[in-house]
């Protein structure tokens, strides 16, 4: 039988009572990453508890470097890429994976974006859930690592501290290419993560969802004996909580056992 001969009526129905459930994942997640991020959804895949968890992912516009200038141009794009992911489906979380983007233009900004695609939804972005994430460890100073050049550090350092936070100390590998970013090992992080560090410090905070700290977030707790929570690791946990998924998960840092 050959396509051209076949007649609509041959064309038989599923015999039997077709039964439907509620799709994949029982928590889901949106995801609104960067077209030149490496990082975030492999992180979040890696770091996935169980096949109840599903992430769906849209990218937005970005230009190669990472200057308050390039960053504040995403603003245009945002709610285009929300609206991309499962449109007519249920979605419990909306994460925008930029920290530095989210500081610069602010977290209400971000959120004002994302509603105008998915109204209501909850948001999460990398730095307002690394503030909350310091808040479960009661951190109130803190040494921070990113891999920024100045004015972007400037930006950070400032929404930190308007969060009621002081600042230990502030380290960064100065980079304003995000495919650089990309490619700093997870070794260079870790030692500099260590030299980031300060004994009055509560907790470290490295920053950038374009770096692999998340690779290496066991080794630092471990060798500097407190909280590290990084932008992904932290974006991930309030993106699972929020979506309804309160489980611990072992590997990843102590945050993920508060």
């Amino acid at each position: 039988m050959t396509i051209e001969n076949i007649e609509l009526t041959q064309f038989e129905t599923v015999s039997g009572r077709t039964q439907f459930d509620d799709g994949p994942g029982r928590y889901r997640i949106g995801l609104v990453a960067l077209s030149n991020d490496y990082v975030t959804e492999l992180d979040f895949m890696n770091m996935r508890p169980s096949k109840d968890v599903v992430v769906y992912t849209s990218r937005v516009p970005n230009t190669p470097d990472c200057t308050v200038e390039t960053l504040q141009k995403m603003a245009a794009h945002i709610t285009q890429a929300a609206s991309l992911i499962v449109p007519e489906g249920r979605l419990d979380v909306m994460a925008y994976s930029c920290t530095s983007g989210t500081a610069v233009m602010g977290f209400d900004k971000i959120r004002s974006l994302i509603h105008a695609a998915r109204p209501g939804i909850a948001c999460v972005t990398p730095i307002t859930s690394s503030l909350a994430a310091l808040d479960k460890f009661n951190a109130q100073k803190i040494a921070v690592l990113t891999p920024y050049v100045d004015d972007v550090n400037a930006d950070i350092a400032k929404y930190i501290e308007r969060s009621g936070k002081t600042i230990s100390a502030f380290t960064s590998f100065k980079i304003a290419s995000n495919e650089e970013m990309a490619k700093i090992a997870p070794e260079s992080i870790y030692q500099a993560a260590l030299a980031a560090d300060r004994d009055d410090a509560d907790a470290l905070f490295i920053s950038c969802t374009a770096i692999r700290a998340v690779d290496v977030i066991h080794q630092i707790e471990q060798k500097l004996g407190k909280p590290v929570v990084t932008a992904v690791q932290a974006m991930y946990w309030q993106a699972l909580r929020l979506s309804g998924y309160n489980e611990k998960i072992i590997g990843f840092g102590q945050l993920f056992s508060v």
